[in-house]
This record gives C-alpha cells, sequence and structure tokens, in this order.
C-alpha cells in the first residue's frame, strides 16, 4: 500500500527556505528601460511584507533569477533575503550550491517561479509554488498555484500559505494587533 501524495498545504507545512525569482514572481514580469538604457522593476509592498514574515517565523528566504541587477540587489538587502543569486544560468546548480551553503533537503525548500527556466528548480524542491499567471508547463508542475498575479500579490499569498500551514500565521496577526500571547 502506498501512501498519498502530500497535499500543498502539507509540503509548505515542512518549507525552511523559500526560494523566489524575480522576473513574473516578484513583479509583473514587465521590463521597462529608460532612453538611457537604465532598466526599471516595480515590487509589491505586500508581497516584500510577506517575505518579513517568514523571516520573523524563522523561514529563510533566497532569490534565484537569470537576470543581474542593482535594483534586485538593493530590494533583497532591504528585505533582509538570506540567500541572493543573480545571473544564475543554470539555477539548479545553484539551488544544489543552496542546499550545501544551508545543510537543508531539497524537501525542505520551497520555490515560487513562472516560466521554463524555473522549471529545474521547481520539480526537485519539496514544494512548488506559481503565480496565477505562470506558463501552463509551470503550473502543470506546481504543488500550489497562487490567485494573484506575480508581481500583484503572489508572494504573500504564498508566505501566508506558509505561515498557516506551520501555524504561525495567527500569531503574528495578534502580534500585528498588538495582542501578546501570554
Amino acid at each position: 500500500m502506498t501512501a498519498a501524495p502530500l497535499t500543498g498545504a502539507e509540503r509548505a507545512s515542512r518549507v525552511k527556505l523559500m526560494i523566489f525569482d524575480v522576473d513574473g514572481v516578484l513583479t509583473d514580469g514587465s521590463l521597462m528601460f529608460t532612453a538611457e538604457g537604465d532598466h526599471m522593476k516595480s515590487f509589491n509592498s505586500m508581497d516584500g511584507h510577506g517575505l518579513k514574515l517568514l523571516r520573523e517565523a524563522g523561514i529563510e528566504t533566497a532569490i534565484i533569477t537569470g537576470r543581474r541587477s542593482d535594483i534586485v540587489e538593493r530590494r533583497a538587502q532591504e528585505l533582509r533575503i538570506s540567500h541572493l543569486h543573480q545571473g544564475a544560468g543554470d539555477k539548479a546548480a545553484v539551488f544544489v550550491e543552496l542546499l550545501r551553503a544551508t545543510g537543508l533537503s531539497a524537501d525542505a525548500c520551497g520555490y515560487m517561479g513562472d516560466d521554463w527556466p524555473d522549471l529545474a528548480v521547481l520539480t526537485r524542491c519539496g514544494f512548488a509554488a506559481a503565480p496565477a499567471n505562470a506558463h501552463p508547463d509551470v503550473i502543470a508542475r506546481a504543488h500550489w498555484v497562487s490567485e494573484a498575479r506575480g508581481g500583484y500579490g503572489a508572494v504573500r499569498e504564498v508566505c501566508d500559505t506558509i505561515l498557516r500551514a506551520q501555524h504561525r500565521y495567527e500569531a503574528l496577526l495578534a502580534a500585528a494587533c498588538g495582542m501578546h500571547n501570554t
């Protein structure tokens, strides 16, 4: 008799490190350039707060992105993201490096991605998440899909899902309301 496959919530309950792609996940995927060739990115503040809540709950965060950007570096510093890997041509190799650096197993990691370059990590981690507007092949392989689109609350939604699955959401909410459990 084989065990039933784990649900998305069961997988989320095991996450100790949550990894995110940038374009299409932390942003809406638009690439904006100035006339001078500088590029801009727009981040959702609620997504950022979700990342801070993960950190408060003791869950590490990481970014693995194929592009390189000073903007992403600044945002990662602002949010105190534990591990930032930019210019990752081989995201699977970076994932293996992250596992070595943290001492975690792939089952203890989650990843949120939106397109084919994310599949190499998404299919190896314990909790695979995708924003609502991810490519259909990514959605087909995800354990959990947000209702929100990338850059519009999808990251906050997955953060809340992880916190609820780990029974930490209510305590964080109570603290935000100024109520402390005694």
